[in-house]
């Protein structure tokens, strides 16, 4: 059975130094309810920090922790805001070196998962042959298939520390419902070593469960806690809120304009 924590207890679990990975695609059940709660206590505390950001896509949950400084190693295949424009923290520090961006692809996240699933140090692919992504990644090797002879890419086994998802509703013991735009929750949930789940509401009982209660270490209720990101079929995405982020937010200082801006207009909500 989950353990049930504010997000404040749960954001407090995440410890510098670690691979934190955000479950989510682009601007869709992104957990910002926790991302905020950890913001919160890195202004506080400086901690966590020289976090290693694992996401299949980065979006505005991932550009706050960059922007504040917590990131010092970037792990995913796209980084922006979609339509409305690129991630604009993640470019500032990306453009003067102050992040290390480790190439990935939709293959390569994949198949590293794959790998700690399978409980192995590599799996073996097609992907990137022939083209100039090994070279990005000096730390990918070659094997020899052996039982056609073909050459194939060994991509490393990737072992997040925690991995955070929102979910859109979970019962007493922690089985969560994701939806089914799922992108690689289900494989974070069986890799990382702790498991938090956000989650609209919890109910006595449901039908079915995408991510298990054993899976879940840590289970927190945060209703609307995707905003400004979308939580279908619960609520779309904030077009407004990303938008007006887009246009204030471009550097570090206007940062934490943005953020004091947003806990005054939440107190006097």
């Amino acid at each position: 059975m989950a353990e049930r924590v504010n997000l404040r207890d749960a954001a407090a679990r995440v410890p510098s130094g670690c691979t934190l990975a955000l479950g989510g695609m682009t601007l869709y059940r992104r957990p910002m309810a926790f991302v905020h709660a950890l913001l919160d206590r890195f202004l506080v505390s400086s901690q966590p920090n020289d976090l290693t950001l694992l996401s299949f896509t980065g979006g505005l949950e991932s550009d706050l922790l960059v922007g504040a400084g917590m990131v010092s190693r970037v792990r995913s295949c796209y980084f922006g805001l979609e339509i409305f424009g690129l991630a604009p923290l993640f470019t500032y520090r990306a453009a003067r070196g102050e992040i290390d961006i480790i190439e990935e692809s939709e293959a390569s996240l994949g198949l590293g998962l794959r790998a700690r699933m399978a409980g192995v140090g590599f799996m073996p692919g097609v992907a990137w042959l022939g083209t100039d992504l090994p070279r990005l990644r000096p730390d990918l090797r070659t094997v020899i298939d052996p039982y056609s002879g073909a050459e194939l890419i060994a991509f490393p086994a990737i072992h997040p520390d925690v991995a955070v998802i929102h979910a859109l509703r979970a019962d007493r013991d922690g089985n969560c419902q994701i939806g089914d735009n799922k992108g690689i929750d289900e494989e974070l949930a069986l890799t990382a070593d702790l498991v938090i789940a956000t989650c609209e509401a919890i109910l006595p009982d449901l039908e079915k469960a995408d991510i298990v209660a054993p899976l879940v270490d840590l289970l927190v209720l945060a209703p609307r806690g995707a905003l400004p990101t979308s939580c279908h079929p619960l609520y779309p995405l904030d077009g407004e809120a990303l938008l007006a982020y887009s246009e204030q937010v471009s550097d570090p200082d206007s940062l934490r304009t943005y953020l004091d801006r947003q806990r005054k207009d939440a107190g006097q909500a």
